[in-house]
Formats: C-alpha cells, structure tokens, sequence
C-alpha cells in the first residue's frame, strides 16, 4: 500500500495514456442525462467527478451504488459503470439492467465479468490495471471518467493538459505532505472522527473517511457544508474530547460556505479540542480535489501505522461477501 499511495501521481499519467491509446467509438445519440455506477473504491470517483464537473456538464449527472437502477434511465441516458474487479455484484446487476433500458453504456474495469460483456456488447471500455486493492487505484479511474465526460461531450474538461502539470505539482508536494500528515495522525489515535467539504467538494470527504475506515481501521462519518449545519451540527452538544472533526478546505470553497465552516470550528471547539483543517494548495479544482485526496491517503497510512493494524486486510468485507454467495 505505502508503494501504492506513493504512485498516485504516477497512477493519474499512465491512466491519461491508457485512456489517449483506448479505441472510444463516438457516441450516436445527445445525451440528456448520465448515470455513473459503481461502489466502494471502484465508485468513490464518480462522486468526486460528479462534484467536479457539476457546474459544468450540460446534463444532470446522478451516481448510483445500488443493484438497481433509477426510473430515468433509458435510451438516452450515458452509463459509465466503474467495477475494478469486474466481478462487484451490484454494479454488474445495475449495467445489466441499464442494457436492457436501452442506455448507452460504457466500462471502466481491470477485466472480469464486466469486461466480458462490454467485449460482448461492443461497449466502450477502459481497462486499467489489476491486481491491487480498488481504493488504491482511484487515480486511474477518476483520469477514466473524466476522459469519458470530455468524449462524450458532456462537460469541456482539459484532462490532457492538466493532468500531467498536477501530478507533477503532487510529486513536488509528497514530502511535506507526508511530514504533515504523520503529524495530524498523532493527534487522531483513539478518535471517531468526521470529515467536513463544502459543497463541491463532498466527494473529497467521503474518499478521506473511506480510506480511514479501510486502511486505518477507524470508525467516522462524512457531511457537506451547508446541508451539516441544518442537523448535525446540533448533534455536537453531545461530543466530548473523544471524538475528532477534520475540515477540508479548498480555495474555491463558495464564500459563505468558508465563512460557514469558519464559525462551524468555533463551535466544534467547544465541545473538543480535536479540530482539524487539511488546506489544498492553491490550483484549479481538479488540483484542489487531488491533493486533498493524496494527502488523505498519507494520513491513512500513518494511521495505519499507528494503529498497529494491516493496511491491507478487509477480512470484514470477505466475509459478507462468503456470506451473500450462499444465497
């Protein structure tokens, strides 16, 4: 995993190449809405993609991580089912139901059963490479869907002009990300943390909370501003020095947003003096989200390490998974 986290840089060029070297067939139809399938480490960049491009895609953009699918989706709805594995039961359950819809279906996967039936169909697919945990490989499908969103037109993204200036900017950063990090992880032993975004940047939390819930074996939960400050942040009346908040912050956090999560702090404070912020270096959105995201990595790591725990183990999710096949 430490091999992993230290090539995400490297993951977002190569999968730029594989996606530039992939045959993509044009699509036939306008689309005039897109469903983006997928769970877990294989799903976790259609949210962040999503999020991105919000403001920029000509047509609604809904994710979905369930086996079924929502009610819009027809012959003119663009599916882009992620599956790392090619095997994930919900995601080949939706992309089948998505077929016989009559959508335009395209794959991003390493092989599998899903590649099977995108060679079958003559679907458009992206392989990228297999073999390692999903959630390691999040730079190959995030570079993937984006590539996917500026062929078939739906939002004007310049991922080849970007990304290789961002993995660079991320490879100049990796050493004080990962001083920084460790530092933040001594502080979290022990905690049940929340990891707070501004809209926009929701995705970015949930991957963080992801990673900690995975890598570090952690307990926590994620939430947006503004929507948290409408419910949950009542609900810190009841904290108490046990728990940890952690706020991402980008420069292109709406205003009121920032201003929000400014007063958020204060308030958190009150209740623990475990309150955190991870602040993107300055850059584009997209540079903004992919920092975020490596330095949340690193911070799993040394969690990890700190935990005493294996990086790698998700005995808990081989078990559902031995339990669900015997139905």
């Amino acid at each position: 995993m430490l091999q992993l986290i230290e090539g995400f840089p490297e993951h977002l060029v190569q999968s730029l190449n594989i996606c530039k070297d992939t045959s993509l067939k044009p699509a036939e139809t306008n689309f005039s809405n897109v469903l983006i399938t997928g769970l877990g480490g294989s799903g976790i960049g259609g949210t962040i993609v999503a999020d991105l491009i919000a403001h920029k895609s000509k047509v609604p953009i809904v994710v979905n991580k369930d086996y079924n699918i929502p009610g819009f989706v027809g012959s003119e709805t663009l599916v882009i089912a992620c599956s790392y594995s090619g095997n994930t039961e919900e995601t080949l359950m939706a992309t089948n139901q998505c077929l016989e819809a009559g959508a335009h279906v395209a794959v991003i996967t390493s092989g599998g059963i899903i590649a099977n039936i995108a060679d079958k169909k003559a679907l458009n697919k992206i392989v990228v490479p297999g073999g390692n945990p999903p959630r390691s490989m999040l730079g190959f499908s995030l570079v993937a869907l984006l590539y996917y969103m500026a062929h078939y037109n739906i939002a004007n993204i310049n991922a080849e002009a970007e990304i290789p200036a961002i993995a660079k900017m991320l490879m100049a950063e990796q050493d004080s990300m990962k001083l920084h990090s460790a530092q933040l992880a001594k502080k979290l032993i022990d905690k049940v943390f929340a990891v707070y975004a501004a809209e926009g940047m929701g995705g970015v939390a949930t991957r963080l909370r992801q990673q900690l819930n995975e890598n570090a074996k952690m307990p926590g939960w994620d939430a947006v501003v503004p929507e948290m400050n409408h419910n949950e942040l009542v609900g810190w009346e009841g904290g108490n020095a046990n728990l940890a908040a952690i706020f991402l912050r980008s420069n292109h956090d709406f205003g009121r947003n920032a201003h929000r999560i400014e007063i958020n702090k204060e308030l958190l404070l009150q209740k623990t003096p475990h309150v955190y912020e991870i602040v993107a270096k300055h850059g584009t959105p997209l540079a903004e989200a992919l920092y975020l995201i490596c330095w949340g990595d690193w911070l799993s790591y040394y969690l990890s390490e700190l935990n005493k725990v294996d990086i790698m183990d998700i005995k808990a999710i081989d078990f559902l998974k031995g339990e669900l096949s015997k139905l």
